[in-house]
């Protein structure tokens, strides 16, 4: 992956004091002479969030308990205690924010030089990616710093800048609008985006928006917005449903047999082919995920992991541990660059799973269960437990929806089969963060206990639940979310 920052683009939003300086500097001609089709897919290698999450969306959700000890830090504590981040370094939303419009930046100078060259149609490609690639930054940002979409309040509620212009001043004002309109202009660039997607060219296809991770995104993106027959049709699009098996993680079958060392190595590797969109990020969450004071203890890994679950049968995920307080699944992990060949201190990555397989396959599930497509969402909830529960029978592991809303105590179908999905996405994505969207997405409170006896609850329509925006966008002026 690219790895050059966007120093040199002297049209990023520039974040801090001084940067009429900065502004100064002569940009590197690699990157403003964006004459060929290559060089323009180079840019674009920066076009995603070089930053990751997960740090604060697991401490925010219900998938972590207070240990009491472990590494206490702002991105990890604040989040739990639902108050807002004091900390401004990788791993916050205030990192985040950053990383995500200078990703829209590099999406914008791209598009500008797409739009400028000779032959046009050499640079369709780079032109799709493009806006794919800006569509899904402005996703992210309103996921995390925006109401969720709600039909009914998107038109009142604040949203982010969307910006489609490169910076040519130092403090640009902008607006928020509404969600209803970051919406749009999300599909509008996305749906422009797809039909330009190709996969013949990318030297390592997973760090680069393919078409099957163009239409996972799709699908998140529908719903997201609620628009269930979509979601569906681009489920199938990325992969049909004869297809889908084939690109699922072997949890229960070749990974089961791995040491820690090698599923780290594999599980956000590029040759893994559940692995759609993958993008490294400056960031010690690989480091610290296990240890961290505000995580997975063994009454939580208990209730996400160790209690079973409606088939029967157990997880097959193997659970290592630091301590008897520090459970981790092997999964994200840091890789570390040296300064110099012989240097002691250097830089931390985490290689951070964008979109996945599974995740494709439980947003088919989720929108066949709200269409009322039963027999559907069956038979991808039973796909997936073949490849998830330990010694695998289809015959005593079948999950019918009998035997789901007898394990659920409900009644009906749509309930048990959501009930099932969350179930399973818990599971499936513990320590990476995707949990909290789901939450938002449901309005689902969430209650904290402190090792010293205090109930936090963050309900249902808690401002609480919108990540506050950095201090910074002040100067844009932007408003900050309510508190």
């Amino acid at each position: 992956m690219q790895r050059k920052a966007l120093y040199i683009l002297f049209t990023i939003l520039p974040a801090f004091a001084g940067c009429e300086k900065y502004l100064d500097q002569a940009p590197d001609s690699t990157w403003t002479q964006l004459d060929t089709p290559e060089k323009v897919s180079q840019l674009l290698g920066t076009a995603y969030p070089q930053a990751n999450y997960m740090t604060f969306c697991e401490a925010m959700s219900d998938n972590v308990s207070d240990k009491g000890t472990g590494v206490d830090q702002r991105t990890n504590r604040d989040p739990f205690y639902f108050n807002d981040v004091q900390n401004t370094n990788e791993d916050s939303p205030e990192y985040y924010w950053q990383a995500a419009y200078k990703a829209i930046a590099a999406a914008n100078n791209a598009l500008i030089a797409c739009e400028n060259a000779k032959d046009t149609a050499a640079y369709s490609r780079q032109k799709g990616e493009a806006l794919v690639a800006r569509a899904y930054s402005h996703f992210m940002l309103v996921s995390l710093f925006s109401k969720t979409f709600d039909a009914a309040t998107a038109n009142i509620d604040m949203g982010i800048p969307y910006v489609t212009q490169p910076e040519e001043v130092v403090f640009r004002q902008y607006d928020r609008k509404t969600v209803a309109y970051v919406y749009e202009q999300i599909e509008k660039d996305l749906l422009a985006g797809l039909p330009l997607i190709r996969d013949d060219k990318y030297k390592v296809p997973s760090y680069h928006f393919t078409q099957k991770a163009a239409y996972a995104f799709a699908a998140r993106f529908y719903l997201y917005k609620r628009d269930y027959s979509k979601v569906v049709m681009y489920a199938d699009m990325a992969f049909p449903t004869s297809q889908t098996g084939a690109y699922l993680r072997p949890w229960n079958t070749s990974y089961v047999y791995m040491s820690p060392l090698e599923l780290f190595n594999i599980y956000t590797n590029s040759s893994e082919k559940a692995n759609l969109l993958l993008v490294e990020t400056a960031s010690s969450y690989g480091r610290y995920v296990g240890q961290y004071r505000f995580g997975m203890n063994y009454p939580m890994y208990y209730e996400i992991l160790g209690r079973g679950n409606v088939t029967g049968g157990g997880w097959c995920f193997p659970v290592y541990t630091y301590s008897t307080n520090d459970y981790f699944v092997p999964k994200v992990s840091e890789y570390f660059v040296k300064q110099s060949v012989n240097a002691n201190i250097g830089f931390i990555y985490t290689m951070v799973p964008l979109f996945t397989a599974e995740e494709v396959l439980f947003n088919r599930v989720e929108a066949n269960a709200n269409l009322g497509n039963t027999a559907a969402a069956l038979a991808d909830l039973n796909l997936y437990a073949s490849t998830r529960i330990t010694n695998y029978n289809p015959s005593a592991h079948n999950i019918t929806l009998a035997k789901s809303k007898t394990y659920y105590g409900v009644t009906d179908d749509r309930e048990a089969l959501l009930s099932v999905l969350f179930d399973f996405k818990r599971a499936e994505f513990v320590q990476e963060g995707l949990r909290w969207f789901d939450l938002m997405r449901y309005k689902v409170p969430v209650t904290h206990v402190t090792r010293d006896g205090e109930t936090l609850v963050l309900g249902a329509d808690d401002p609480r639940r919108v990540f506050q925006l950095p201090v910074t966008a002040k100067t844009s002026g932007l408003p900050m979310n309510p508190r």
